[in-house]
């Protein structure tokens, strides 16, 4: 349809184009000297508006046609594509689920990856920590040797903190026990 309708619009474009010729041998023509202004303006006229038409429909049947040439191009992809998806419907199957496989595999090896970063910041903030407190304690014990009250004082606190650790464990000891036998009488 396109190709008729191509070869029409090619054909009024040869009759205009006669048309304009017609006119400019008219125009051109000794008797018409006297109003020949006016008829070069539109003689003018005429052929701008020709030539515009003629490269508006070069223009449109160029892009037609390249449209025309992707569309098939794209589809006999489309069809390469479907056979190959028809042709290998089991095939296709196993390649998903091997596909689903791997991406589980690949996410699974990401959430290791960032626990083994995290274990390792935590194991780097916990050395870091622990050689903070030996510092503190190596300060203190040097505190503690130089001032023996200081050191006797240190001693009696740690002396009462057991005395009352003690204390607490063994009342908690009898209450627990007391609890005890009044639940089973």
């Amino acid at each position: 349809m396109f190709e008729t309708m191509a070869v029409e619009i090619e054909q009024l474009l040869a009759k205009l184009t006669g048309v304009n010729d017609k006119m400019a041998e008219y125009s051109s023509t000794a008797g018409v000297t006297s109003i020949n202004a006016a008829l070069m303006h539109t003689l003018q006229r005429h052929r701008d508006i020709l030539q515009d038409y003629t490269h508006e429909f070069h223009k449109t049947k160029a892009n037609f046609q390249a449209i025309r040439e992707r569309e098939d191009l794209l589809g006999s992809v489309r069809k390469d594509i479907e056979s190959y998806k028809s042709g290998s419907g089991v095939n296709n199957r196993r390649t998903e689920l091997f596909l689903k496989e791997h991406e589980h595999l690949r996410s699974s090896d990401r959430l290791i990856e960032e626990t083994i970063s995290i274990a390792m910041a935590t194991k780097e903030n916990m050395t870091s920590q622990r050689g903070m407190l030996k510092s503190i304690q190596s300060r203190v014990n040097t505190l503690a040797n130089r001032f023996p009250a200081l050191n006797s004082l240190i001693q009696r606190i740690n002396l009462r903190k057991r005395r009352d650790s003690l204390i607490l464990g063994a009342v908690i000891a009898i209450c627990t026990i007391l609890l005890l036998l009044y639940a089973f009488h």
